[in-house]
């Protein structure tokens, strides 16, 4: 397979391993009142305000292998300025992390090179976020397709890649175009597993059954006339005579679609069609009533009348009264179009390059519309999270401009405090309950249970995965020991136990007797 190599690769293939694990902090809750609230509101909707490398490692432990729909818009890299969200990587916030991460290398770095070197990171970890019959779909121009398209193959997979979109964004021709008028952008999509994929159907529309009609009254209803010969083939010898007497031959090139006893059953039932005077070539009636399923597959080429185009996603905003900072926003419909053939009603999904909040108001649209239950996830690094990203999903749900309110909730996120300080040890300030979270999923890849009131376990207990219990004894501030003592609060019955906490006094043989492994902390807490 074709591998992509720029300046930097070797030192960005796994940083998302050394980005170190900050907490999420609730800010506050809203769900459609007069007042935001520090509750949590439950709804699984979050808004995170925070660099989106971090943020999306902080999500793993919740929703690793979880997220059934990743829409991201990244910069295209134009090397265009002036942006409230810069589209240029010379972004001073990029400049930094590549000076860190690359080192002395970057001073040399291409803007494709400095590009590339951003989005790997995020891709990888967005790959370990997507569900394993989820898909990924990433929009993108000219400058950096075909370089996405190269690293998508390789952190993806080359077999899991669905289709490259194009989307039609402007509806005119911009005649002062140096060369040629751009007129579109690409939809990348991808697949975790594309075997395991389902891709939806798109609803009818109305001009669609409109196609249908009853000219004869048939009793099952309206249908439309279709082919009874295959567009290509042949069978030079096949001839049939109707009852009515009509002899048929297929084109020249095509062949039957149907045997001679379908023919006559056919049109024993009415179902074969000679046009109004009786006299034109056979078509078979197709019943709008006996359609096998409920909508068209999607092509790959996306009119703006059919999802909406860049001028439409400013208007969108305007009327939320958000202002026009935004150079190309998308539009509510394309999104939603995402929505319809890569996620069910219950499914989660993920925008780590949020915007102007586009994701969640398709989100909560459609779920008006179907009654579903989507949650979606965002992140955006950039000031405005609250005052624009949060805000608009604030006003979609409450109403606005004269527009109903869609209903649902939110919580809003800022990254907090790292797990771990630089001197590796535990930064305690961020609360047990985050270390709880983070040391079940390093050791599951799951996440934390709920604890169960009416179990009798030590509060070290974390739950039991497959036939293995998981306990951390641990207070902060003090020192924890993993003694006689400590074991006769252990009331789960497991076949091994791995037990955290700051010393040990049982000796090994003791240990293996009970089958106990013991993890000191911190020094054996995992790092990914």
């Amino acid at each position: 397979m074709p591998t992509l190599h720029w300046i930097g690769k070797e030192q960005v293939l796994n940083h998302h391993r050394d980005v170190p694990f900050k907490v999420l902090e609730q800010q506050y809750g809203f769900d459609g009142g007069s007042t935001q609230t520090r509750e949590a509101t439950a709804s699984g909707n979050k808004i995170i305000h925070g660099d989106n490398l971090e943020a999306l490692k902080a999500l793993l432990p919740e929703y690793e292998g979880k997220v059934k729909c990743i829409y991201i818009d990244p910069p295209y890299n134009t090397g265009n300025e002036g942006w409230i969200y810069n589209d240029n990587v010379n972004d001073p916030k990029i400049k930094k992390w590549l000076g860190a991460v690359v080192g002395k290398e970057s001073e040399d770095l291409s803007r494709h090179d400095k590009w590339l070197c951003m989005m790997y990171p995020r891709l990888k970890l967005l790959h370990k976020l997507l569900a394993d019959d989820g898909a990924i779909f990433i929009s993108i121009d000219d400058n950096e397709q075909a370089n996405l398209k190269l690293i998508m193959d390789e952190i993806f997979g080359g077999g899991n890649f669905i289709n490259n979109v194009i989307w039609e964004k402007k509806y005119t021709v911009a005649n002062d175009a140096k060369y040629l008028s751009d007129n579109h952008d690409f939809i990348v999509g991808y697949a975790k597993n594309k075997s395991s994929l389902k891709v939806g159907r798109l609803p009818r529309t109305e001009e669609m059954n409109d196609a249908y009609k009853n000219p004869d009254n048939h009793p099952k209803g309206k249908w439309k006339a279709t082919p009874i010969h295959a567009k290509s083939g042949s069978d030079s010898n096949f001839r049939h005579i109707f009852p009515n007497g009509y002899e048929w031959t297929p084109p020249k090139g095509t062949y039957p679609r149907f045997s001679r006893e379908t023919l006559d059953k056919l049109f024993a039932n009415n179902e074969i069609w000679f046009g109004s005077d009786g006299k034109n070539s056979p078509s078979k009636k197709t019943f709008l009533s006996e359609l096998k399923f409920e909508g068209l597959v999607s092509r790959t080429l996306w009119r703006y009348d059919e999802v909406g185009h860049n001028h439409e996603a400013k208007k969108e905003i305007q009327i939320l009264g958000l202002g026009e900072i935004f150079h190309t926003p998308k539009p509510k419909r394309l999104i939603e179009r995402i929505l319809q053939i890569a996620t069910d009603s219950n499914s989660l999904i993920l925008d780590s390059f949020a915007g102007s909040g586009t994701t969640a108001h398709a989100v909560l649209n459609l779920n008006k519309q179907d009654g579903g239950a989507r949650k979606f996830i965002l992140i955006e690094m950039e000031p405005y999270a609250e005052s624009i990203t949060a805000e608009r999903v604030k006003r979609v749900i409450t109403g606005y401009g004269g527009t109903e309110g869609m209903g649902g909730a939110f919580d809003f996120y800022e990254m907090g405090a790292p797990l771990f300080g630089e001197d590796g040890n535990l930064n305690e300030s961020v609360g047990a309950e985050h270390i709880r979270e983070y040391v079940y999923y390093t050791e599951t890849r799951t996440p934390l249970p709920k604890r169960d009131s009416s179990h009798q376990e030590t509060p070290a207990f974390l739950g039991k995965h497959g036939e293995t219990a998981y306990y951390f004894h641990y207070e902060a501030g003090a020192i924890t020991t993993l003694n006689h003592a400590f074991l006769a609060h252990v009331r789960t019955k497991a076949e091994e136990y791995v037990i955290y906490a700051d010393n040990c006094l049982l000796p090994p043989e003791a240990l293996a007797e009970r089958k106990i492994i013991f993890k000191k902390i911190p020094r054996d807490m995992a790092r990914f």
